[in-house]
C-alpha cells in the first residue's frame, strides 16, 4: 500500500509517499520563510498555493506505476485537516480533494497534532506511551484512553514555539527563533524567570514578558536565552513526568518542531532514565511539520476504514486531538496503568520518593538532574514549604488532610501521618468525587488553591477523602486560579476513568455547595480556550 500525504497547516508546504511494504517514507518540503518578523497568514497561504503543486508533482513522479489501484500507484490521499491557519488549510484541502477525484482513490482527513505523535509511536514500537507535543502553535500531553487521545495537560495561552518566537521578535531576530535561542544559550549563564505549572497545565505568557523586560533592563541576551530554555523546557519535562506518574505509563514519545532542540531532548531523556521509563524522539525530519507523518497516520486510518467523502472533508482550523475517534487503535489498552502502592514499595511520583514507615509517610523531593541546579533548589524548597503550610491550613478548615510531623525545606523532606487505603485513582466513585469538590470549595473560599488536585493526590478509605500534596498550591483570590484547580481535577478524571461524565458532574455539584459562585463559569471559559 502506498499513501500520498499532504501537509500545509502553517509553514511547510510538504508532500510525502509512504510505502507500507518496505516502510520507506519519501518527503518533499518547501517551507515558507518570511522576510521579517513572524508568520503572516496571507503570505503563508500564497506560498502554499505556489509551492504545494510543485512538491506534490515531485512526489507523484516517484510514484509512477507499481501495479496498485491506478497508473500512478497511489492507494489513498491523506491530508492535514487541522488544526492550523485557515487560509493554508484550505489550499491543502483543495489539493487533496482534487487528487482524490482525479485518481479515484479514498480521502483521509488527518489531525495534524495526532500525526506528530503517531509517527513517533509508530517508529518507537511503544504500546501505550504518554505523548508530549511541543510545536509552534501548541504544547500538550496526550494519552490514548477510551478510543481517544485524551488531553492530560496543555498550554493555557500560547504554544511553546510561538512563545519563543515572540521573544526573539522583540530582539529583532528573524524567524525561526528557536534555533537562535538554542545557539545563544550555549554561551549564557542562567537567569531566573517565572516558572508556571498548574498540575499538568502550564503557561508561557508571563515568562515571555519577564524575558523581554530582562533584556530591556540590560541583562545579557545570552543569559536570558539560557534562563528561557532552562525554564520552559524544565516545565515541559516536569509535566511530562507528572503525566507518567498519573497514568502509570513508562513510555514517553516526543513530537513537534520544538522537539528538535537538543536541550529539551536531553532533559526528557534524563528524566525518563531516572524513573526507569523509555523515551523516544523521532529524527528531525519527522519532528518539524512534514507530510511523512500525515502519510503514516493516513495509512493506519485507511486500514481501519476511517476515510471521508469529499463532501465531508471541510478543514477545521481548531481541530482538537481529543475530538478524533481513534478506530485504528481500537484493540489497544489504555495508557492508564495500576500504580504502585505504599504498602508494597517506595513510590516514585513526579516530584518525590514516598516511603511508608509504620503509621508515618516520609516524602522527599528528589533532586532533578534535568533542571538547572539553582532552579531545582528553589522549586524544591518553595514547594516543601507550601505543602507544609497549606496542608495545615486546609486541615484547620475541616478538610481531611494528613497531620504533619516534620518539614525540612533544605532537604525537601516532609513526614506525614499515613492516611487512606488507596489513591482515588484506584477507586473512583461518584460520592468521592462529590467530596473532593466540596473540599476544593472550602479551600478556595479561604483564599488558596491546591495546585495539583489529580486523582493521585487524593487518598481514600471507607470514611474519608484526604487531600494530599499541596506543593503546587499558593494563596490567591483570583477566580482564574480557582477555576484551574477544577480544570486539573477534571482532566485527571477524563484521562483515567472509564466513564468520567457522572464523576465530573458529582465533582462540580460538590463544589457548587461550598465554593465560589463565579468559578464554574470561569471553568467553562478555560475549557473553551483549549488549543
Amino acid at each position: 500500500m502506498r499513501i500520498l500525504g499532504i501537509e500545509g497547516t502553517a509553514w511547510a508546504a510538504s508532500a510525502a509517499l509512504y510505502n507500507t511494504h518496505d516502510e520507506t517514507i519519501v518527503i518533499e518540503s518547501d517551507p515558507y520563510q518570511p522576510d521579517s518578523g513572524g508568520l503572516h497568514p496571507r503570505e503563508a497561504a500564497e506560498h502554499m498555493s505556489t509551492a504545494l503543486p510543485e512538491v506534490i508533482s515531485t512526489i507523484l513522479e516517484r510514484a509512477v506505476s507499481s501495479g496498485n489501484t491506478d497508473a500512478i500507484g497511489i492507494d489513498a490521499i491523506a491530508f492535514s485537516r487541522g488544526p492550523g491557519l485557515g487560509p493554508c488549510l484550505r489550499v491543502v484541502g483543495t489539493a487533496a480533494r482534487t487528487l482524490t477525484q482525479a485518481l479515484s482513490v479514498p480521502l483521509i482527513g488527518v489531525n495534524h497534532m495526532i500525526a506528530h505523535l503517531e509517527i513517533g509511536r509508530h517508529q518507537s514500537g511503544f504500546t501505550t506511551p504518554v505523548c508530549l507535543n511541543a510545536s509552534g502553535a501548541n504544547a500538550h500531553l496526550l494519552g490514548y484512553h477510551r478510543r481517544q487521545y485524551q488531553v492530560l495537560g496543555e498550554t493555557m495561552d500560547t504554544g511553546v514555539g510561538n512563545a519563543i518566537d515572540k521573544f526573539t521578535r522583540h530582539l529583532g531576530w528573524n524567524h525561526p527563533g528557536g534555533p537562535k535561542v538554542e545557539a545563544a544559550a550555549t554561551d549564557g549563564s542562567y537567569h531566573d524567570l517565572p516558572y508556571v505549572v498548574k498540575g499538568m497545565d502550564f503557561s508561557f505568557s508571563g515568562i515571555m514578558s519577564a524575558a523581554k523586560d530582562a533584556v530591556d533592563n540590560e541583562v545579557p541576551v545570552v543569559d536570558v536565552c539560557t534562563g528561557l530554555q532552562e525554564t520552559i523546557f524544565a516545565m515541559l519535562t516536569e509535566v511530562a513526568e507528572r503525566a507518567l506518574s498519573l497514568t502509570g505509563s513508562n513510555e514517553l514519545v516526543l513530537g513537534g518542531g520544538v522537539g528538535q532542540n537538543d536541550r529539551l531532548r536531553e532533559m526528557l531523556s534524563t528524566m525518563c532514565t531516572a524513573r526507569g521509563a523509555s523515551f523516544y524522539a523521532p529524527e528531525s525530519r519527522f519532528l518539524r511539520d512534514n507530510a511523512g507523518m500525515i502519510a503514516v497516520l493516513g495509512a493506519a486510518m485507511y486500514e481501519a476504514g476511517q476515510t471521508i467523502s469529499v463532501n465531508d472533508s471541510a478543514v477545521d482550523p481548531t481541530f482538537r486531538p481529543d475530538a478524533v475517534t481513534v478506530t485504528w487503535r481500537d484493540d489497544e489498552t489504555s495508557v492508564t496503568r495500576t500504580p504502585a502502592t505504599l504498602d508494597k514499595t517506595p513510590v516514585r511520583g513526579a516530584e518525590a520518593i514516598v516511603r511508608r514507615i509504620n503509621d508515618h509517610v516520609v516524602k522527599r523531593r528528589v533532586e532533578k538532574s534535568y533542571r538547572h541546579p539553582k532552579l531545582d533548589r528553589r522549586l524544591r524548597a518553595e514547594r516543601t514549604r507550601a505543602e507544609a503550610r497549606l496542608t495545615s491550613a486546609a486541615r484547620r478548615l475541616g478538610v481531611p488532610t494528613p497531620l504533619i510531623f516534620d518539614a525540612d525545606p533544605e532537604t525537601g523532606t516532609l513526614v506525614f501521618e499515613y492516611v487512606g487505603e488507596t489513591d482515588l485513582a484506584a477507586d473512583l466513585t461518584v460520592s468521592r468525587c462529590h467530596a473532593v469538590g466540596q473540599h476544593l470549595g472550602r479551600i478556595h473560599n479561604a483564599g488558596f488553591v491546591h495546585g495539583d488536585p489529580t486523582t493521585r493526590n487524593v487518598r481514600v478509605d471507607s470514611a474519608q477523602n484526604y487531600l494530599i500534596d499541596f506543593g503546587l498550591g499558593y494563596h490567591t483570590d483570583h477566580v482564574e486560579d480557582h477555576a484551574m484547580d477544577l480544570h486539573v481535577f477534571i482532566q485527571s478524571v477524563t484521562g483515567t476513568a472509564s466513564d468520567p461524565a457522572p464523576l465530573i458532574t458529582a465533582f462540580e455539584s460538590g463544589y457548587a455547595e461550598t465554593g465560589i459562585s463565579t468559578v464554574q463559569s470561569r471553568l467553562r471559559d478555560i475549557e473553551s480556550r483549549g488549543r
